[in-house]
């Protein structure tokens, strides 16, 4: 249900997280997150730009802001140890193509949503939240997303996004835990390929 949830808010949440242009190596976190939402926002609200054009644009940019090593090693946790420096960038690489698949189907949903940033604040080893509110009028709820930033190489990147209270991160160790436990990590490997392959999302 929760990764329902998530993928059904998509569409300025992943999206509207990955995407800048102007947020410079030594901005802040509140300052990337503003860059990082009013650009994504620009590309989601362009009607010249196809949906492909909007994919396309969103997954060039989106390796650049988000630490996907870190993400990788926090949704595995203990299982990441497991694999081997070749399978760990395996699934590295699987991972993010599983992400890429899974959201940049609901660019076509996007209604002219807009973000509000509330608040910041640091965390437990320098990482850095920044809360917002993506803005969905017409009587719709507001949705609440947290990201979790941390600097590396003078540059702040996302290692997490926490959408209504769920945390990707611990989202997705539960699903790939569920995998592991029942054939081991070198499994997880071969689900993601053949999900990839099949343009499937783990679950529904």
């Amino acid at each position: 249900m929760r990764s329902g949830r998530m993928r059904t808010l998509a569409p300025t949440v992943l999206l509207v997280c990955t995407l800048s242009g102007a947020a410079a190596a030594g901005d802040g976190p509140r300052a990337v997150v503003e860059a990082i939402t009013g650009a994504a926002l620009d590309v989601l609200g362009n009607k010249s730009f196809s949906v492909e054009d909007k994919r396309q644009r969103l997954e060039t940019i989106v390796y650049a802001h988000v630490d996907f090593d870190t993400v990788s090693r926090l949704v595995l946790a203990r299982n990441w140890s497991q694999l081997s420096p070749a399978q760990q960038a395996d699934f590295v690489k699987l991972f993010k193509e599983h992400l890429s698949m899974t959201y940049g189907r609901s660019i076509e949903n996007y209604k002219n949503e807009r973000v509000e940033i509330s608040g910041d604040h640091e965390e437990a080893r320098g990482d850095w939240t920044v809360k917002t509110k993506i803005l969905r009028g017409g009587g719709a709820n507001d949705i609440l997303v947290d990201y979790r930033l941390r600097k590396e190489d003078a540059a702040w990147r996302i290692i997490d996004i926490v959408i209504e209270r769920v945390s990707l991160v611990i989202n997705y160790r539960s699903q790939f835990q569920e995998i592991v436990s029942q054939g081991g990590p070198t499994k997880l490997l071969e689900v993601l390929r053949e999900k990839n392959a099949r343009r499937e999302p783990l679950k529904s």
